[in-house]
């Protein structure tokens, strides 16, 4: 099988999640910036690190797909794997909010978050033991230090945010943050191997 029906799929579960998340956003009661502050600023904040995490695993999971030209239905389940728990973030979003950051909300959310993270790992082993040793994925990722790393600031936070006290809660957030802006950040080992990937293919094809 193709890969486009999941990479639409996925497109559209992923827009669907965005979506939802804006649609948690209370309208301020009032007609000033005082009122946006105080009403929906703190949504704003939530709302903004999850759209960064979604739009994160949209860019890598696009990434991915373009070193993949065939699914089987082990990476369709890996990838619903990885959509269930990208699913959950507009609920774990917004029951932070809603709770104004409190201890086990936050600790909910970082775990949505490294579950989801998991799951995307999950996905890439799936990928790469379906395409063999020699697997442009797995030469893309390399020892995929970034992932490894991510995953501990994630536990971090997770940790001090159920450990102590209010002070966890904020060392988590800026665990949660700084995993994002260290995703931000463009993986351009990624971009030469699907650049080469696509470069030999192009070239098999005018073989033929």
């Amino acid at each position: 099988m193709k890969t486009s029906r999941l990479e639409a799929f996925s497109d559209g579960v992923l827009a669907i999640i965005i979506t939802i998340m804006v649609l948690e956003l209370k309208p301020p009661e009032g007609h000033t910036l005082s009122d946006l502050v105080h009403t929906t600023g703190p949504g704003l904040l939530t709302y903004l690190l999850s759209f960064v995490y979604v739009g994160i695993y949209w860019t890598n999971h696009h990434h991915m797909f373009h070193l993949v030209r065939h699914v089987t239905g082990g990476v369709l389940w890996a990838n619903l794997g990885l959509l269930f728990f990208l699913s959950l973030l507009p609920f774990t979003t917004s029951w932070v909010d809603e709770s104004s950051f409190e201890r086990t909300p936050v600790v909910i959310y970082g775990l949505n978050l490294l579950a989801a993270a998991l799951a995307y790992v999950a996905l890439q082993r799936v990928v790469i033991r379906r395409q063999g040793p020699d697997s442009p994925l797995r030469q893309a990722i390399g020892s995929d230090v970034k992932g490894k790393v991510s995953g501990v600031i994630d536990l971090v936070g997770i940790l001090c945010a159920l450990l102590i006290d209010d002070v966890g809660v904020v060392i988590a957030g800026a665990c949660f943050i700084g995993v994002a802006i260290l995703w931000i950040v463009p993986d351009r080992r990624i971009a030469r191997v699907v650049r080469q990937y696509q470069a030999a293919e192009e070239a098999s094809r005018a073989r033929v």
